[in-house]
């Protein structure tokens, strides 16, 4: 479902990052060496002792001591679609994804791999499998790949809690910036509970964390990560005008992944419901129905959308007939269960919040008059 105005202009300032990073870790943390004597000279050698660096620093080493195992490399080509050209000019990215399990499943964003051809997924010591997409949920910007490795290989990713998060919290970003492997860098979270555009459409993610620690393109996807190393949310993108760093990130939380990846494994796709609207445009007397599914569910209720009607024009012995359309004849639709729609994002947001299967109330405006119509929601195909 989509609305039929675009929002070009929301975009301007948004830059999705190139490609991302995940990660966890496994283990009980960092051991600290013990002293050892050099050689010839019987002078005690403090070797990678923490105490000697401050307790922020100290943190900031063991989150990523924890952590960096998990991380992988994804490299993805992506074949032409002129087929008059004669040489590959295949297009190559470089992204990151992080280790969800034993059996193999490394989580990444959808934009990492939407449209490549040919998926690769490179561990932390070097090992490289070719990837299959297991499934993927462009409106969650979330996508789960497969690759055959060794258990003794996988380090899988050890996730926190999004729901306590507070502004000002200090967090760790782990990616690969411009092909760098597994940098980290800090910062604090600047805002909770955004909303992010999503290119092309009318919807938008929600609960977005905004952060500013330094993203750059490559670390779209990346873990974003609190000081016990647990992680919280998944690096998606940057509000940019040139694609770089400018102090703004955004990270879906890992609330939004638990609800998403489960799913996607088990059925490669999300369900979600559907009630059968394919247009709308926000009048002022509500949300007018521009275009209905044919047979969905709204239509089986008996909503109106906009109808094409012929008018007839007579000029001296010819008679002229133009379509038009009549936008008088649409349903407005005010509500949902109680709850005010002022536009298509919002439709989305409730409805999506139920099941197939579920009845919601829908309150219109027909010709002047309220009504309430009992709905059952369809699937979202």
């Amino acid at each position: 479902m989509m609305h039929g105005k675009g929002i070009a202009t929301l975009l301007r300032s948004w830059v999705l990052c190139g490609w991302l990073v995940v990660l966890g870790w496994s283990g009980s943390g960092v051991a600290v060496a013990s002293a050892q004597e050099i050689p010839g000279q019987g002078i005690p050698a403090q070797v990678d002792d923490l105490a000697q660096f401050a307790p922020e620093e100290r943190t900031a080493i063991r989150v990523y001591e924890r952590v960096n195992r998990s991380v992988v490399n994804i490299s993805t080509k992506t074949l032409p679609r002129d087929p008059f050209l004669v040489f590959d000019q295949a297009v190559e990215g470089a992204g990151s994804g992080a280790v969800l399990d034993l059996l193999g499943h490394v989580l990444t964003n959808h934009h990492v791999i939407a449209g490549s051809n040919e998926v690769r997924v490179t561990l932390f010591n070097g090992e490289s499998f070719e990837a299959r997409v297991v499934g993927s949920d462009p409106p969650n910007d979330i996508a789960v790949l497969k690759i055959e490795a060794p258990e003794t290989s996988l380090i899988p990713v050890v996730g926190g809690d999004s729901s306590g998060l507070r502004v000002g919290q200090r967090i760790y970003a782990i990616g690969n910036p411009f092909g760098l492997e597994r940098t980290m860098t800090e910062g604090i979270i600047s805002s909770l509970n955004r909303t992010l555009p999503i290119r092309g459409t009318e919807r938008t993610m929600k609960s977005i964390i905004q952060i500013d620690a330094a993203l750059n393109r490559g670390n779209s996807g990346g873990p974003l990560l609190n000081s016990r190393g647990e992680m919280v949310g998944m690096n998606t993108a940057i509000a940019s005008s040139i694609g770089e760093n400018s102090g703004v990130g955004f990270a879906i939380p890992i609330g939004t992944i638990r609800r998403v990846v489960p799913q996607l494994i088990e059925t490669g796709r999300v369900v979600r419901a559907d009630l059968g609207i394919e247009r709308t445009w926000s009048a002022p007397e509500g949300l007018g129905i521009a275009i209905l599914v044919p047979k969905g569910a709204a239509a089986t209720a008996g909503l109106r959308g906009v109808r094409a009607v012929v008018r007839q024009r007579r000029q001296g012995p010819f008679v002229y007939q133009s379509p038009i359309l009549d936008f008088d004849f649409a349903d407005r639709i005010l509500a949902i269960d109680g709850q005010r729609v002022a536009n298509f994002d919002q439709l989305l947001t409730i409805v999506e919040a139920r099941r197939p299967g579920d009845t919601v109330e829908v309150t219109i405006l027909r010709e002047g008059q309220t009504l309430v119509v009992p709905i059952q929601l369809g699937e979202e195909r």
